[in-house]
């Protein structure tokens, strides 16, 4: 029995030798990795010296590797589409962050919210939004008509006069027909640009710079905004006469396509920039399961993927699903979960802006506008062309065995 034993025990391996030879394994990459040894800070260093050397623990490695792949995405000419949730105009991340990445070529596509687009318009109307004590007591708020988000506060009259802006451009001749959500951001940042240049506004919004740029704006959930809700007024106001609708349909359709189009057509990698998750994470990133799982075309997901949130990962909640678990849903390649991600547990406002700056501080983060609203109708064609491929095989898909 001894002999047989020892003899089973050299074939398979014992587990101290497994112990050891994973031991082992630790110990040279323990030697291999970087050293934590950051120098002292004298004032004089550049932006980008600051976050790779300074940055060696915690969330400070975060937003390092955070650092390091956004200035990836534009070092490989990947497309970054960027997600944005939030009140994040009304806390001027836009005018900071976004906006000047937009003008250096650096954002290809946004998804974001209605109201982050409705408050954005105050500004360019000539109202304010100022910092508050967010401890001053909301019923003294309440009856002095000053509305509150967190520590920002604004004029209820500031409400009512943008209502009135949208609702006078939406009862254009240009908005009575059916329209996907770029469509309708498109046309609306065209209006207020106009605004902005007649009005002589400094600081311009956010749609009117994406329309200048040509990048794209999804929102996912346009009928949670106070934009769509002042279409619900003119509808019921005017009937037939408003016919201004939102194509729900092919607007989920236009963003597999922009995506089909970057890594099909244009032979690109893609990045994903989440600024704070919510429905435009999901709304982006469910682009590469309807173009794999539900119309059978072979995608491999996104290549990049940063997300600034401060959820915790354990509830279920998609705002906070790391890249790993997206990878599960075919939405991000498995060479991202290796090597192209990372989630930074902190509040967008506090790290974003700083990250910003160090990118920007490098004149060579820049490159030409790629413009992908322009190519949105070639975009849908090709992805038609594709799906008329797949036609015979995706009709089975659409039978089930129902129980009578």
């Amino acid at each position: 029995m001894g002999k047989a034993s020892t003899k089973s025990s050299k074939k398979v391996g014992s587990p101290v030798s497994k112990g050891k030879g994973a031991a082992k394994g630790h110990r040279g990459a323990f030697e291999r990795s970087r050293d934590v040894r950051p120098p002292a800070i004298t004032g004089r260093e550049r932006p980008r010296d600051i976050i790779e050397q300074r940055f060696p623990a915690y969330v400070g490695r975060q937003e390092r590797i955070a650092f390091e792949l956004m200035r990836r995405s534009v070092e490989e000419d990947a497309r970054v589409f960027l997600t944005l949730s939030g009140a994040m105009t009304p806390a001027g991340i836009h005018a900071s962050c976004i906006i000047p990445l937009i003008e250096r070529g650096i954002i290809d596509c946004i998804t974001t919210t209605g109201a982050n687009l409705y408050h954005d318009a105050h500004r360019v109307i000539g109202h304010r939004i100022r910092e508050i004590d967010p401890a001053a007591g909301d019923l003294q708020y309440r009856l002095a008509r000053i509305v509150r988000i967190y520590d920002l506060g604004f004029w209820e009259e500031t409400l009512l006069e943008t209502d009135k802006l949208f609702s006078a451009l939406l009862r254009r001749k240009e908005f009575q027909l059916r329209l996907t959500t770029p469509e309708l951001h498109y046309k609306l940042g065209k209006q207020i640009a106009a605004i902005e240049d007649a009005l002589g506004v400094k600081e311009p919004s956010l749609l009117a710079t994406a329309y200048r740029y040509g990048v794209p704006i999804f929102v996912g959930a346009v009928q949670d905004g106070s934009i769509f809700l002042n279409a619900v007024k003119l509808r019921h106001l005017l009937g037939e006469e408003f016919k201004l609708e939102i194509d729900i349909n092919d607007d989920v359709f236009e963003m597999g396509a922009m995506q089909h189009h970057c890594f099909g057509t244009d032979k690109k990698k893609m990045a994903i920039w989440i600024l704070g998750g919510g429905v435009p994470k999901n709304y982006t990133l469910q682009g590469e399961p309807l173009l794999d799982q539900i119309l059978g075309v072979p995608t491999h997901g996104f290549d990049i993927d940063v997300q600034f949130c401060v959820d915790p990962v354990d509830n279920g909640a998609l705002s906070s699903c790391p890249a790993g678990e997206g990878h599960t849903w075919g939405k991000v390649s498995a060479e991202s979960v290796a090597t192209g991600s990372i989630y930074v547990h902190a509040d967008v406002t506090a790290v974003f802006p700083w990250l910003t700056y160090a990118l920007l501080s490098d004149p060579a983060m820049r490159r030409a506008p790629s413009r992908l609203y322009k190519v949105r109708q070639v975009a849908v064609q090709n992805l038609d062309a594709q799906v008329a491929k797949r036609r015979r095989a995706l009709l089975k898909t659409v039978e089930y065995a129902l129980p009578k």
